[in-house]
């Protein structure tokens, strides 16, 4: 069985937390956290589902300690991540393509972090896939502890917090109940924007840096100096 919104069943959040739980969420946000092996974990739409399941009493966890556990579990696992980085190092970049791992993954997370700097700890909470490598790049580039932890904690609530509470509060509209495949659907692709923006961006720098060498160079004028 497959579902529309995540692909296999295994990764359906619903199939998830009926047969996982609470402890089997936090094992999962910790590993999108941090671990290499954690970056096609469904994030976003399972914390979504979790708070949408306990504000219609399906999940008995009050939403409180769900809120708790899973930010403490996304901290803990940006920090796993951030100290895998600093010990492993340059190493990661040359580390060869397997099935699980990739390395342009690195290499996306690489820009971004370059990009936005200790903020990308924040904002690639909320970027599928990128979100798992910035921790571990974070810790690569020798950056701060004390910058990291602060960024960490903050993405962390936001991220963890943040959308749990969100399913919350639209578990108690209906119309989310009767679409709930197709709202999935919709995280799932608002979280790829950003991916996708990034792509077409790099496309289009590449695009004008290949005319820009294939120009021909200006003609030099008649009375041009030699």
């Amino acid at each position: 069985m497959t579902t529309l919104a995540l692909g296999p069943s295994w990764l359906d959040p619903d199939y998830l937390l009926n047969q996982f739980g609470l402890w089997g969420l936090l094992v999962i946000v910790f590993a999108e956290s941090g671990l290499l092996i954690g970056f096609f974990l469904p994030g976003d739409s399972l914390l979504f589902t979790t708070g949408l399941l306990i504000t219609t009493h399906k999940l008995d966890t009050p939403l409180w300690l769900a809120c708790v556990l899973i930010c403490l579990a996304a901290i803990l696992g940006d920090q796993a991540g951030y100290l895998f980085g600093k010990k492993v190092g340059p190493a990661l970049f040359n580390r060869p393509d397997s099935k699980l791992f990739k390395q342009e993954n690195v290499v996306k997370a690489h820009e971004f972090f370059e990009k936005y700097g200790p903020k990308s700890l924040v904002l690639a909470r909320f970027v599928p896939i990128v979100r798992t490598f910035t921790p571990i790049i974070a810790g690569v580039s020798g950056m701060r502890y004390r910058s990291f932890i602060t960024f960490n904690i903050i993405g962390g609530i936001l991220w963890g917090a943040g959308v749990t509470l969100l399913g919350a509060w639209l578990g108690n509209i209906d119309f989310v109940h009767k679409n709930i495949e197709a709202i999935l659907i919709l995280i799932v692709l608002i979280s790829v924007v950003p991916i996708a923006i990034e792509f077409l961006r790099a496309r289009g720098k590449s695009k004008k840096a290949a005319l820009a060498e294939g120009a021909p160079a200006a003609p030099r004028g008649r009375h041009a100096k030699r």
